[in-house]
């Protein structure tokens, strides 16, 4: 299992989130999963509701909500895989899900995408400071922890970024059609 960064993960595809929202069984989720999706995968994270019936509390700590993740994502299994199967078939792409209880936050079986990059010696040389250094285990462990960090300190921008390719593919599903 993987943790949930806190910065957007892709881009919310509000017709894939209606298409799960009539197939997810009533009750797993105290609200709405996020729906997120990218060319290669489409990733649910339901909120649970904690034991309390307090949707998202965490009045016992992280290990509760860890535990109660680890629980739904368990008893759940089959009903997720059947609900992934159906939708890898009409949508042509990987389902994965995750669950979060209180401020945990937890993925489960998602995708791994191979990214193939051309880079210089200097882009190459901080890859490599990194992986000497330990703070990574190879280069593209190095690559992936430089990706997460821009993710991390440009949520914003990277908002704004998608914000204007969305209108950007707007505009251009509503222009002239060449026959």
């Amino acid at each position: 299992m993987h943790a949930v960064s806190h910065g957007a993960l892709a881009v919310t595809d509000p017709d894939l989130a209606g298409w799960f929202a009539r197939r997810l069984p009533e009750g797993w989720f105290s609200e709405p999963p996020a729906v997120l999706a990218d060319r290669d995968e489409i990733l649910l994270i339901g909120t649970l509701d904690h034991q309390s019936g307090s949707p998202g509390a965490d009045p016992e700590g992280p290990a509760t909500c860890a535990a109660r993740i680890d629980r739904f994502r368990e008893e759940t299994r089959d009903a997720r895989m059947r609900i992934a199967q159906e939708a890898e078939a009409v949508f042509g792409r990987r389902v994965s899900w995750g669950a979060a209880c209180g401020e945990t936050r937890r993925l489960f079986t998602t995708l791994s995408a191979p990214v193939m990059t051309r880079l210089r010696l200097p882009e190459r040389s901080v890859l490599d400071t990194l992986v000497a250094s330990g703070v990574a285990r190879s280069r593209s462990d190095a690559l992936a922890w430089c990706v997460r960090l821009v993710a991390a300190n440009e949520d914003e921008w990277l908002g704004d970024l998608r914000r204007a390719l969305s209108a950007v593919e707007s505009l251009r599903a509503g222009g002239p059609r060449l026959n």
